[in-house]
């Protein structure tokens, strides 16, 4: 378990808490509301530049500087600074995760005996849902439906636990990437009023909108038991568990303890979910036309390269500064998240209860983030990895295509109108799915949330397909031999 893809699973369910508060000199650094936890652009810029300058290393397409030359696109839309990328080995399934994949697909661990983990994460799909509506149906009898989007089983393999930490990628996890260029020649835009600040603390990593669970075993233990999805009882998966195709597969590797501890046997189950997302190259192909552009191998069209320069440029979507496109220390493909926890006050969906809200990360079920006002609102950064293919976008699914999610960067501010509703008496409610209380949480800093009513919005409607252009890069290709044909 050394290398970065040896994956995120534990047969531990007893994890310690995350630190919650952090504090310097008796003082609780986790600021006034909000502010104490807003990323500051300039000073994560910064500390990149300087890894970049002093390190000379150039690595990743992305980088400012490559051996003193840049490497933004070319204007035939070749990339002057390709890399090999690391991608995860492909192997054979060892046995567990072989009896992961029958788990995956069997429809007897629900309540219902009709859903399986495959029937809302289709693999067709990219382990998304293919569902008619945002909230897919669930429950006992299927007459209940969630209140989120289901998110994509991809790419999770490299998530780290939730904590809360400093906004410095240079000490987070893997090592830092280098930074990504933009249209303007920064990389990213200022925050707040400016200044390199000290530590900004920030909520990161976890999996789910929520940061709910900090493992892949974790993550599989919550739809399964969840009334309102796969609605199993601890009875109905250790009976279906103990009376399986694979159950005598299964309890030859759990060993002897399985067979004397029920919970034990279910953990061993979930562990076993656990390898098969981490083992099946199909959950983490790094297999779009934008590695391939990365490696070398194809050029940007037009609107794709004008659609990438927008894409990081903070004058205009800003989008990179959240979802890192960036090539890591090592060549790791970039994940397209920073892993971080916005409050983005996303329309309601008209599916939601009109006196309930989702305020997200604060009311995670989890022990150690539970109750932090702070968060409230927030939800983690999804990555955009086969974005273009989704059903519906956020945590609500307010949206159902792409064009409509980048008008909501544009307008969110400079026209609510075109964003929010109205109430009876034909009055706007901007941000209605957050609570008053709670919208000092909202991001007015980054851009393109920086502007005021009335103002231009950051980028046009040219610019906004082109975007788009550059997002269904990120679909993942048919492969051949483990690569994706160009």
């Amino acid at each position: 378990m050394t290398t970065a893809f040896a994956g995120r699973f534990s047969r531990d369910h007893a994890r310690g808490p995350v630190m919650l508060m952090l504090r310097d000199g008796g003082r609780d650094v986790r600021g006034n509301g909000a502010s104490g936890f807003r990323r500051t652009r300039a000073a994560r810029v910064l500390r990149l530049i300087m890894v970049v300058l002093v390190s000379g290393s150039g690595c990743g397409a992305s980088a400012a500087l490559a051996g003193g030359r840049s490497c933004l696109p070319m204007p035939d839309g070749s990339n002057p600074c390709p890399v090999t990328l690391r991608r995860p080995a492909i192997g054979p399934l060892s046995a567990m995760a072989k009896i992961g994949e029958q788990l995956f697909y069997d429809r007897e661990l629900s309540g219902s005996g009709r859903l399986s983990c495959a029937s809302c994460h289709v693999p067709s799909a990219h382990y998304a849902s293919v569902d008619a509506q945002a909230f897919v149906p669930g429950g006992q009898e299927m007459e209940r439906r969630g209140r989120r989007a289901v998110p994509s089983l991809m790419y999770l393999e490299r998530e780290p636990p939730l904590s809360i930490g400093p906004d410095n990628p240079v000490n987070e996890g893997e090592a830092a990437p280098t930074p990504a260029p933009a249209a303007s020649g920064h990389v990213s835009k200022t925050a707040g009023n400016g200044a390199v600040n000290a530590v900004q603390l920030v909520p990161q990593g976890g999996l789910f909108w929520d940061g709910r669970a900090d493992t892949l075993q974790e993550q599989a233990h919550g739809p399964l038991f969840d009334p309102a999805e796969m609605a199993s009882s601890r009875e109905i998966v250790i009976r279906r568990l103990r009376h399986a195709p694979y159950t005598a597969e299964l309890m030859k590797l759990a060993g002897p303890s399985a067979d004397r501890f029920s919970d034990f046997l279910v953990s061993e189950a979930l562990f076993a979910l656990a390898r098969y997302q981490i083992e099946n190259p199909a959950f983490h192909p790094y297999a779009s036309r934008f590695d391939a552009w990365l490696e070398g191998r194809i050029r940007f069209t037009t609107a794709e390269r004008k659609g990438y320069l927008a894409f990081n440029d903070p004058l205009k979507g800003n989008c990179a500064a959240c979802h890192t496109d960036t090539v890591g220390v090592g060549s790791l493909p970039p994940l397209l998240t920073d892993g971080q926890y916005e409050a983005l006050a996303v329309p309601r969906h008209t599916l939601s209860g009109e006196k309930s809200f989702d305020l997200g990360l604060c009311r995670a079920p989890r022990a150690d983030i539970a109750l932090t006002d702070d968060y409230c609102g927030m939800f983690r950064t999804p990555g955009l990895r086969n974005t273009a293919d989704r059903r519906f976008y956020f945590h609500n699914g307010a949206y159902d295509n792409l064009a409509g999610v980048l008008d909501f960067y544009r307008f969110r501010e400079t026209k609510p109108e075109a964003v929010y509703p109205v109430d009876r008496q034909g009055r706007l409610r901007p941000y209605d799915d957050i609570p008053l209380q709670y919208r000092r949480n909202i991001d007015v800093t980054d851009g393109p949330f920086d502007r005021h009513r009335g103002d231009p919005p950051a980028f046009d409607d040219e610019e906004r397909d082109d975007i788009a252009a550059f997002l269904r890069m990120l679909t993942d290709t048919p492969q051949k031999d483990g690569v994706a044909s160009p």
